[in-house]
C-alpha cells in the first residue's frame, strides 16, 4: 500500500496536537500512522522532549537545511523557524505508512504545491470565543500574543476552502475518530 501524507492545520490552540495524539493512541486505522517531528529554532518549552515534540536546532542549522533542500516545507513564525525535514517523511511513506504533519497554513500551501496528492485537514474551533478561552487557558502566551494568534487564525480561516476536509473540534475523541476516518477513506 502506498504511503499517505496527511497534513493537519488550524489555528494555534484549537487542539491539533491533542487530536493527533488521541488518534495515534486510541483509534485504529487501516494503515500505520506516524507523526512527523518538525524542526524549530525556538527553545523547548517546559516538558518538551527533543525528537518527540520537535527537533530543536540552531538558526544556522535550520538555514543549512533550507539551502540544502532538506525541508518539505518551512516558515518563520513569531521570530522562529519551523519546518518539516523531508527524508523521514519520504522514508515512512515508502514503507506504506500514513505520515501526519501538524503545520501552519503557509506550510500547507508549500506542501500542496510540491505534493498535490497530500490530503489536507483543517481543524476549526467550535467558535471564536472557545478558541480565545483555550489560548488564554494554556498560559504559555501573554495577552498581546493571544490577540496576535487570534488575528492570524481569522486570516487563515479565509483559506478553509483550500482544504480537503474540515473537522470541528468540539470534542477531542470525536475529532480523533473523524481524523481516523479520513485516513481510512
Amino acid at each position: 500500500m502506498r504511503g499517505l501524507l496527511l497534513v493537519v492545520s488550524g489555528p494555534s490552540g484549537v487542539g491539533k496536537s491533542t487530536i493527533i495524539e488521541e488518534m495515534l493512541a486510541g483509534v485504529r486505522t487501516g494503515r500505520e500512522c506516524v507523526f512527523s517531528v518538525s524542526m524549530t529554532t525556538r527553545p523547548p518549552r517546559e516538558g518538551e522532549i527533543e525528537g518527540v515534540n520537535y527537533r530543536f536546532v540552531t538558526r544556522e542549522r535550520f538555514q543549512r537545511g533550507i539551502e540544502n533542500g532538506e525541508l518539505l516545507e518551512y516558515a518563520e513564525y513569531a521570530g522562529n523557524y519551523y519546518g518539516t525535514p523531508a527524508p523521514p517523511v519520504f522514508q515512512a511513506m515508502e514503507r506504506g505508512k500514513c505520515v501526519i504533519l501538524d503545520i501552519e497554513l503557509k506550510g500547507v500551501l508549500q506542501v500542496k504545491k510540491h505534493m498535490p496528492e497530500a490530503v489536507t485537514v483543517y481543524i476549526r474551533p467550535p467558535d471564536w470565543d472557545e478558541l480565545a478561552k483555550r489560548l488564554r487557558g494554556r498560559g504559555t502566551e501573554n495577552e498581546a500574543l493571544v490577540v496576535e494568534r487570534l488575528e492570524i487564525a481569522r486570516r487563515d480561516f479565509e483559506h478553509i476552502g483550500s482544504f480537503d476536509y474540515v473537522i470541528t473540534n468540539g470534542d477531542v475523541k470525536t475529532a480523533a475518530l473523524e481524523l481516523a476516518n479520513i485516513v481510512d477513506s
